[in-house]
Parts: C-alpha cells; structure tokens; sequence
C-alpha cells in the first residue's frame, strides 16, 4: 500500500522536459579562513555536519599554497549545492578566501547554487562597506596591485563579491550561539 501512494505522488508530479536534474559531488562548501576559524568555529560546523551525515569539501590544513585558487578547489565549488562561507575579521586579507568568495558568487549567479554567509564576530556592514578591517585590508591589496591594472579589476570584483555576499540572509555569531 505504502509503495502505492509513493507511486501515485511521482506519478503526479510532472517535471519539464527541459529540466535536467544536476548531481552534485558535495552538499556544502566550506569557506573560511584557516588561522581566524579552523580550529573552533569551522572545527565544529563540520564535525556537526559530518554527523548528520551531509557530504561536506572542506580543505586540507596544507593544501593552501599561494594566492591562486587551485583547479581542484574550483571543481569543489561548482560541485555543491550549498556553500557556507564564514566570514572573519581576517576572511578578506586571504587572496585565496577571496577568489574562492568570487567563485562561489558566479556559482551563486549562473548554476543556482545556495549561499549561506555566517558573520563569526565580524559585523556584516565592514564587508558590506569595507569599513574597519576590511578597509584597511583593501588598502593593503590595492598597494600590492597599484600599477595593474588587470589586478585593480580582480581586486573591485572581490570588493563586489563581499558587498554581494554580506547582502545575503545570513547568521551572525553575534545574535546565535
């Protein structure tokens, strides 16, 4: 009988031709940055998540090599259906947290993908203006890339990518525990 109902729900259910239904390697992308977060917050949304059986990318202690985000973490992020990207007082001095952040967007943008921004002790309007850190860190980006002018592009598009990514519904550490 049970099989039967089940049955007649899908048979009820009537998905466009046109759909092609996307499988997807991980639920969750995590995003964060290692010193800030790793260790508690991080640590402890994954463990939380791991056991509730939710197939989460999260990266090696020491697969961050430089500032370019790595094929393998591009894949990653195209991969899921949600990225959780924890923000920091630190999330934005990391050129790596920012490609990751403008790659996660463009999968926000383009494949659908749900992005869940959580504020661990960071207030929501530095990112969303760039005022307190995250001013002086972009001050800090913009005299490692004055004079190129390719560079001054990326770094307006990560500053696009956090305004967009702070807009976003999110948690704040704040208000929740």
């Amino acid at each position: 009988m049970a099989g039967q109902q089940m049955s007649s729900v899908f048979d009820s259910c009537s998905i466009p031709s046109s759909s092609v239904v996307s499988f997807k390697k991980y639920d969750v992308f995590l995003s964060f940055h290692n010193e800030d977060t790793r260790s508690t917050f991080t640590s402890h949304l994954y463990a939380a998540l791991s056991r509730s059986i939710v197939l989460t990318f999260i990266d090696d202690n020491e697969l961050k090599k430089g500032d370019e985000i790595s094929p393998a973490f591009i894949e990653a992020i195209e991969e899921s259906r949600v990225s959780i990207v924890i923000f920091s007082e630190n999330y934005a001095s990391s050129k790596w947290c920012l490609n990751e952040l403008k790659k996660i967007q463009e999968c926000k943008k383009f494949m659908e993908q749900i992005v869940i921004p959580v504020f661990y002790k960071i207030d929501p309007l530095h990112m969303k203006k760039q005022t307190g850190s995250y001013k002086k860190t972009f001050e800090k980006h913009m005299r490692d890339l004055k004079n190129d002018n390719d560079k001054l592009q990326k770094l307006q598009k990560w500053k696009d990518a956090l305004t967009e990514a702070a807009s976003l519904g999110g948690w704040n550490s704040q208000n929740y525990r």
